[in-house]
């Protein structure tokens, strides 16, 4: 069966519709549809008509055409809905209290791909933060977990390396829809509660991965055309930082991983295959490519590399895949490989990929070549499936 998003729902139902009688602002973006491909503003504007009076964009815009992080985008007035639509990655992350002046409900339609290191979930944490101060209520509009609701994966963030791609301390695969984020973060990181209110989507099972949703898929950003890019971003992440291309410029970005010093066919028979063997990994298959940036890191200059395959998801490990390929082409580059040098996300002190894996132990494990059964170590999440457990509304 079909899932129905927390948008759907509220179309659909027309006595949740009575429950928002002030005036309503949309934080929203390029995949913000409804189950016929209409655009949540449009549906927003015949619900609410004359008291639907400001949307809202996240990191890549409300357009969601801006690339890369440290890309922020301006605030305009919408030619077409004639209303402003102010950027939350601007001079500010926190609306300000101009911003939500004249706003009684405040709702969000964000797809989030489930992982750490995706700046939506911390753009909603934030707004939860300023409205805890408001009388603002902040509804947000449930939508899949790409990834699940089941699996976990990863280590938890040591706050110690608290950024824009992790504000929380969440595991690379935290397992929630967004609308159990907002949960969690009441129930645990909110100083000031919210009015808080999530409008269930029906038909969602946790198991689900995306296709077993029915639902399209549109580019949440610039960089996940493909439901593909989704599953494989929780490991291609992690090369942003480094110098090597993660495929951005490409009609695969975040799928594929290279740098021109690397000869993939030899790096793959001679590197990867005994390595893979050892791991014990499945439910993948790394492939030997070249490929051309067009843009970002190693733009214009050809790349051997290596492109992810899922074959079952159900075995498929992306966190750690990703730190497997990652001391791999480490030690095959030798001087050729760096970390990349800061500024990440805006922090100009702490090295990216720390800020990145929420922690300088991993890189470590990268530099000292250490066994993928190390990687169990990293990964204390007990406390995590407890908090988990207890916001569950699924």
């Amino acid at each position: 069966m079909k899932v129905k998003t927390g948008l759907d729902v509220l179309i659909n139902d027309k006595e949740i519709q009575k429950k928002f009688n002030g005036n309503v602002a949309l934080l929203c973006h390029n995949a913000s549809i409804d189950s016929t491909y209409t655009h949540a503003a449009l549906k927003f504007k015949e619900l609410f008509g004359e008291r639907f009076v400001k949307l809202f964009g996240p990191q890549h815009g409300f357009s969601t055409d801006a690339q890369d992080n440290m890309i922020e985008t301006d605030h305009f007035i919408h030619p077409y809905f004639k209303m402003p639509v102010y950027s939350l990655y601007s001079e500010t992350r926190i609306p300000t209290d101009k911003m939500l002046e004249g706003i009684d409900h405040l709702f969000v339609d964000l797809q989030d791909v489930g992982c750490r290191m995706y700046t939506y979930i911390y753009t909603l944490t934030l707004l939860l933060e300023k409205c805890g101060k408001n009388a603002i209520e902040v509804v947000v509009l449930d939508r899949p977990n790409p990834l699940n609701g089941v699996d976990l994966e990863g280590n938890m963030l040591d706050m110690e390396f608290e950024s824009f791609i992790g504000r929380h301390p969440i595991p690379v695969r935290h397992a929630m829809t967004i609308g159990e984020v907002a949960l969690m973060h009441q129930k645990l990181w909110a100083k000031d509660k919210a009015n808080l209110k999530v409008i269930k989507m029906l038909h969602w099972d946790r198991s689900m991965y995306y296709e077993d949703t029915k639902l399209p898929w549109l580019l949440p950003s610039p960089n996940l055309a493909r439901i593909e890019s989704s599953y494989t971003f929780p490991a291609t992440v992690l090369f942003e930082g480094t110098i090597l291309s993660e495929g951005r410029g490409t009609t695969q970005s975040l799928e594929i991983v290279g740098h021109p010093k690397v000869e993939p066919f030899l790096f793959y028979e001679k590197h990867l295959l005994d390595a893979v063997k050892k791991s014990k990994l499945e439910g993948f298959k790394f492939r030997p490519i070249t490929f051309l940036p067009t843009f970002q890191k190693q733009a214009d200059k050809v790349c051997g590399g290596i492109q992810i395959h899922v074959t079952d998801k159900s075995t498929y490990k992306p966190w750690r895949v990703g730190q497997l390929l990652m001391r791999e082409l480490y030690h095959y580059l030798g001087e050729d490989f760096q970390w990349k040098k800061p500024p990440y996300e805006y922090n100009y002190t702490q090295q990216p990929i720390d800020i990145i894996n929420g922690t300088d132990k991993l890189r470590h494990w990268v530099e000292n070549n250490d066994s993928v059964e190390k990687l169990d170590a990293f990964e204390n999440l007990n406390d995590y499936k407890l908090h988990l457990n207890e916001i569950k509304i699924y």
